[in-house]
C-alpha cells in the first residue's frame, strides 16, 4: 500500500483514483470513543469507562504531541508552544476536577489503536460485538479534527494476544467532507512514515 505513495526523484507518481484511496489503510494511533447503538437507539457496550486522571492526561496530551510532531521545530522554537502548554494544564485541571465531583458529567476519548481507512475502522474491543451491530465513533484526527461516523461491525473475532476482540467495520453513515479528513490523514501519515524510513541510515 506505502508504494501508492511513493514518489520518484525523477517523476511524480500518477494521482491515486477515488476509488483506490478510500482502501489505502495504515495502523495508528489516535483518540477514539464508540459505542454499540441497540435498536432502540441507546447507547449498549461503549469503550467508555471511569474518566481518571492518567486517562484525562493522555486524552488531553495527544492532540499537543501530534501537533508538535507534524510542526517540527518551527513550534518548538514558537512563543505560542507555551501558551498551548498552559491551555492543557488549565483543560487537565477542570477535566480531573469535573471527574472528581461530577463523574458522570466526563467523558473521554482514548488514545486507540486502530486500523484505519476511508472505508471503515478496525479497533480492539474488550467485549465482543456481533457482526451486523452498528457503532456510532467519534474519532479525533491530529491535530484537532473531530470525525463522526456510524459504522457496520462487519467481522469480530479474538485479537492475536487473547486479551480481547477485533472488531472490522465499514462506514455507514460518514459525511464525504469526513471522510476526506480521513483519507488526507492516512495519506499524511504514511509520507511521512516513507520520509522516516528514507532517512534511516542504511
Amino acid at each position: 500500500m506505502a508504494s501508492s505513495i511513493m514518489t520518484s526523484s525523477s517523476a511524480p507518481s500518477p494521482p491515486i483514483s477515488d476509488e483506490r484511496r478510500e482502501w489505502i489503510r495504515i495502523d495508528d494511533r489516535v483518540l477514539m470513543e464508540w459505542r454499540v447503538v441497540t435498536e432502540a437507539g441507546n447507547a449498549g457496550v461503549t469503550n467508555t469507562g471511569e474518566a481518571t486522571a492518567d486517562v484525562i492526561s493522555a486524552a488531553v496530551a495527544k492532540p499537543t504531541a501530534d501537533l508538535l510532531a507534524r510542526s517540527g521545530e518551527a513550534l518548538v522554537e514558537s512563543p505560542v508552544l507555551p501558551w498551548i502548554m498552559k491551555v492543557d494544564y488549565l483543560l487537565e485541571v477542570i477535566l480531573n476536577a469535573l471527574a472528581t465531583t461530577h463523574p458522570e458529567s466526563v467523558s473521554m476519548a482514548k488514545p486507540t489503536t486502530v486500523n484505519l481507512s476511508g472505508g471503515g475502522v478496525g479497533f480492539v474491543s474488550a467485549h465482543e460485538i456481533p457482526a451486523g451491530a452498528h457503532v456510532a465513533l467519534k474519532l479525533i484526527l491530529p491535530p484537532f479534527t473531530l470525525i463522526r461516523a456510524l459504522a457496520k461491525v462487519i467481522r469480530a473475532g479474538p485479537s492475536s494476544d487473547g486479551q480481547g476482540f477485533m472488531i472490522a467495520t465499514e462506514f455507514v453513515d460518514l459525511k464525504p467532507d469526513d471522510q476526506e479528513h480521513v483519507i488526507r490523514h492516512i495519506l499524511h501519515v504514511q509520507a511521512q512514515r516513507l520520509r522516516a524510513g528514507r532517512s534511516q541510515p542504511g
